[in-house]
């Protein structure tokens, strides 16, 4: 069967212009031999638009006014929705047994501020608030968490709360049955829960997230790998010009600093490691 991939054809001159012109809005860079990968991820788009080549797409994109209403579409279609809750979960007891004590024994009525910079469908943020509510902290400090995504589609599915089995595969069973109502297929989290996180819509590279990275703690989590050294580049001097100090910054276990930026120490908290500013 021929897909719509092979009907359209995405030529090498057509891939480098959408290539370039998506690392240019987004910081996501699609190396040559990804250009089947960005095929894929674009030709449902392609044909929704009416188009019959990438090159119109591109031509769209780069100098449309409907082009204002179609990124947000690429976005959800470029999105990666692998997440689970638990993920990496020594980095979040590491703030919760850290780095928020230290905060409030040095700012003990200053607002402590999260935020999930990729939060995909939510699992990261959610996971984030469970583990402050098992440590009392919810209940005796002020902690704001706030969460966002390029895709609004993510951001959507994050804002209903749930989720299927396979979200929960890392989680204890004594906190899905503390914090989750199962309804058929489905795993709903605590109303009360998601009604502490904050969801937005936002690309990294877009001058709006400034505000959110004013956040003492900031959760950027497998995002890098996606990214050019130039687009982390750009992020991290947002990040470290934004943050409130001392600044700490969560990357994915994988994903190193070291030969982005010299504006990060690398710092060890019980069993993770996270970055602060110098």
């Amino acid at each position: 069967m021929t897909s719509c991939t092979d009907t359209l054809g995405l030529s090498i001159h057509a891939f480098a212009l959408l290539r370039d012109l998506i690392h240019e809005r987004t910081g996501i860079m699609f190396d040559d031999d990804k250009r089947d990968i960005l095929a894929d991820k674009l030709s449902t788009r392609v044909i929704e638009c009416g188009f019959s080549s990438f090159m119109d797409y591109y031509y769209l994109l780069k100098y449309d006014p409907a082009a204002k209403d179609e990124w947000p579409k690429v976005m959800d279609a470029l999105a990666v929705p692998e997440t689970y809750f638990w993920r990496e979960v020594d980095q979040i007891r590491a703030l919760v047994d850290h780095v928020v004590p230290e905060h409030f024994k040095n700012s003990p009525s200053t607002t402590f501020k999260i935020w999930s910079a990729a939060c995909c469908t939510g699992e990261e943020p959610l996971s984030i608030l469970i583990m402050l509510n098992e440590s009392g902290w919810l209940e005796r400090a002020p902690i704001q968490v706030y969460a966002s995504d390029a895709s609004p589609a993510l951001v959507a599915r994050a804002k209903t709360g749930s989720y299927r089995e396979r979200s929960l595969r890392a989680l204890p069973t004594e906190l899905r049955e503390k914090y989750f109502t199962k309804h058929g297929d489905l795993w709903q989290v605590s109303p009360d829960l998601l009604a502490r996180v904050k969801f937005a819509t936002a690309n990294l590279l877009d001058p709006e997230v400034e505000n959110l990275a004013t956040a003492h703690a900031i959760f950027c989590r497998n995002v890098f790998i996606y990214f050019s050294p130039q687009a982390i580049r750009k992020v991290l001097n947002v990040f470290h010009a934004r943050m409130s100090p001392p600044g700490y910054l969560f990357v994915g276990v994988s994903e190193s600093l070291l030969r982005f930026t010299d504006s990060f120490r690398l710092l060890e908290l019980g069993d993770a490691f996270v970055y602060t500013k110098c």
